[in-house]
């Protein structure tokens, strides 16, 4: 079954929608189920979907000139993921988005969005939030990576999202944090 409505609900909770705009919605979007290690988004391919994740745990990482994953982004249930950057200038993709447990997201395309901000102007608004929501996300972590020691972000990283440290293996958590997973392991022992 092709059911959106975690989607819409979502929306709907912040955007208010009569009902006609909100069943145009729903029929713009889709459901795909997605495969452990399989990719929704790599890199040189442009991304075609904005994503948001109903079930599983995702993640978008960068390699490295040495060939090292840097994790961009974490996402369980109730989040976005995707290469933000490539679906909103629909350029190619730097980014590997890839299911780390066997997922379902709800979708939509690049072009069913623009027929979306068309004919329901408001989108605009929610969908220029959501994005400066996203900047300011990336601009605290940035801030966190360059001003905080590491056990000071695994603490706030483990107060704030205490289910991802069950979802996630503990290289991915650490490659998150700017760190390696000794490091973390460590810092995780001395907490214990």
């Amino acid at each position: 079954m092709n059911d959106v409505s975690p989607l819409v609900n979502y929306v709907t909770r912040e955007l208010p929608l009569t009902k006609t705009e909100e069943d145009f919605f729903a029929t713009l979007l889709r459901v795909k189920k997605v495969k452990r290690k399989q990719f929704i988004d790599q890199p040189d391919f442009v991304s075609s979907y904005r994503n948001y994740v109903v079930k599983g745990a995702l993640r978008a990482y960068i390699l490295g000139d040495d060939g090292q994953e840097h994790t961009i982004a974490l996402a369980v249930e109730g989040g976005f993921i995707g290469d933000h950057g490539s679906f909103l200038s629909q350029e190619p993709a730097t980014l590997f988005v890839e299911a780390i447990e066997d997922s379902e997201v709800i979708q939509i395309s690049y072009e069913n969005e623009q027929r979306l901000l068309e004919t329901v102007p408001k989108f605009h608004s929610y969908f220029r939030l959501k994005t400066l929501h996203v900047a300011v996300n990336i601009q605290k972590r940035v801030l966190s990576n360059i001003s905080q020691s590491a056990e000071k972000r695994y603490e706030q990283f483990a107060k704030n999202y205490p289910q991802l440290l069950q979802r996630f293996p503990l290289y991915m958590i650490a490659s998150y944090l700017g760190m390696t997973r000794e490091f973390l392991s460590k810092i995780r022992n001395n907490n214990t």
